[in-house]
């Protein structure tokens, strides 16, 4: 492992210009007037203090969106109205580039390159695929038996809070907002603790690009204060959440014992990756190590060869400042995620695990990992079977591609998979035979507007992105009139 040791110098880091909560079109304190630290994961030194929401201030954002729904303009609008304005803020989202890619870096530490050359540029690609999609929200008519006509309506949802996770702030802001937008519903939407600072610039621009005030409401804050009074309020009719599988259970649970909102959970994954024996070494290693797969299942034939080039590939990986263009990964998002990972790499050794490469960090100050790789894993370690999200990669070797198929189903998860092989039947036959809602063929972490993103079993329910997403932010209401005296039926 490689450590890069400076910043792009040619680029200026952002003053942080919106720290309070988004309100009604409104930048304003919390009612109870306490902050919080958000916390560069560079360094581990405090960014700024933002506004700490609780009940009260979801309750104010809820009174907001709700006016905004059930009295504005904007669900009223037709949806090429609503499109246009959608594209405007499309426009603002790539006109301030470099600048999310920036929040994004110091408040989650994503790397400031990948940010400009593609995070933000799927926030804007989103924004325009559904004011695309506003002006074709059509119902069906229905040929009804007996005298009667019957049509449908697709009409929104109403007022939606979203809850997004700290690993792809500004992406999964627009994820949730862009389809609610376009469908003609209004929101609150409570960024994670730990990367609340791209959100709030997302609110201000949605302000520029003319969205009515109430339409979109951002609320920093806490899960068990902010986050629990999205779910178990009485006012909103859906709740959009990504994150763990543990908090969308409480999720679920709140939203059934309020008022019995619409859920949509997007959760946590172990995601394996099978590399059969016709796959070019090289490229698969150098796949796994940009994606740092965590469940990779190697068949026998290039075990070994796989081994030693993961091996040379992370020893040379540079571990640096997201804002250094050498640098190929950055920090953890914060002191917490860090201490769990490295926690993990402790119970591998201790399971039995080989540790192959990394263990530890790498940085006196900031939150940086070393790309860890185990070998001799078993299915039963905890480092298979539960979600890390960090720099560690299990390694294992089987044989056949029955063997692949069972091993890579034995997870209580179903996000993802990814198969590396140049053979056309053994694709078509695993990719049939897993159960995860995504599959990607010799690639990965590939997205796109139009790609429906979302789990099977314990990774949740509910699509992302693609039309399937717009569908959630949607009712079908059915309508019949009775037809007098027409020649046909």
């Amino acid at each position: 492992m490689e450590s890069s040791g400076h910043s792009d110098g040619s680029f200026k880091i952002p003053n942080i210009r919106f720290t309070k909560l988004f309100i009604n079109g409104e930048f304003v304190d919390a009612v109870s007037g306490n902050t919080f630290e958000t916390i560069d994961p560079r360094t581990g030194e405090t960014i700024t203090r933002v506004a700490e929401g609780d009940k009260e201030d979801i309750d104010l954002a809820v009174k907001a969106a709700r006016d905004a729904f059930d009295n504005g303009e904007w669900p009223r609008m037709s949806g090429y109205e609503r499109g246009r304005m959608i594209m405007k803020y499309a426009d603002l989202v790539e006109e301030n580039i470099e600048e999310l890619a920036a929040l994004d870096a110091i408040d989650a530490g994503m790397l400031f390159r990948t940010g400009k050359t593609a995070n933000i540029h799927l926030c804007s690609h989103l924004l325009r695929y559904y004011a695309g999609a506003a002006d074709k929200i059509h119902g069906e008519t229905l040929k009804m038996s007996g005298e009667f006509q019957g049509y449908t309506l697709r009409e929104p949802i109403g007022v939606v809070g979203h809850i997004i996770p700290w690993n792809f702030p500004s992406g999964m802001f627009f994820i949730k907002a862009a389809p609610a937008l376009a469908a003609g519903c209004t929101m609150i939407v409570k960024p994670a603790e730990q990367t609340p600072l791209s959100a709030l610039f997302c609110a201000h621009l949605a302000k520029l690009a003319g969205i009515p005030d109430g339409v979109i409401n951002v609320v920093n804050g806490f899960g068990p204060k902010a986050g629990a009074a999205i779910s178990s309020h009485m006012d909103i009719d859906k709740v959009s959440f990504t994150g763990s599988t543990e908090v969308g259970r409480l999720v679920m649970q709140a939203a059934a014992q309020s008022n019995l909102k619409v859920v949509s959970l997007e959760l946590g994954g172990k995601s394996p990756v099978i590399i059969f024996d016709d796959a070019d070494v090289d490229m698969a290693v150098d796949g796994e190590m940009c994606i740092a797969g965590s469940r990779v299942y190697v068949q026998e034939g290039i075990y070994d060869r796989f081994v030693q080039k993961a091996a040379e590939k992370a020893k040379a990986w540079v571990v640096g400042d997201p804002f250094d263009p050498l640098t190929l990964q950055g920090p953890q998002a914060d002191k917490k995620q860090f201490d769990k990972i490295l926690s993990y790499i402790e119970h591998g050794k201790r399971e039995g695990a080989t540790l192959l490469t990394g263990g530890k960090a790498c940085s006196e100050k900031g939150y940086y990992i070393e790309p860890t790789i185990f070998t001799d894993v078993k299915e039963d370690m905890l480092i298979v079977k539960d979600e890390i999200f960090g720099p560690v990669m299990s390694l294992m070797k089987f044989k056949t591609v029955e063997e692949a198929i069972k091993r890579a189903n034995s997870t209580r998860y179903g996000l993802a998979a990814g198969i590396v092989t140049n053979n056309l039947n053994t694709v078509n036959r695993v990719s049939r035979s897993i159960r995860a809602g995504i599959i990607w063929v010799n690639c990965y972490l590939v997205l796109s507007g139009d790609f429906p993103f979302g789990g099977y079993k314990m990774s949740g329910f509910g699509k992302d992105m693609g039309m399937q997403a717009l569908e959630k932010y949607l009712h079908v209401k059915s309508v019949v009139t009775p037809i007098y005296h027409s020649p046909w039926l």
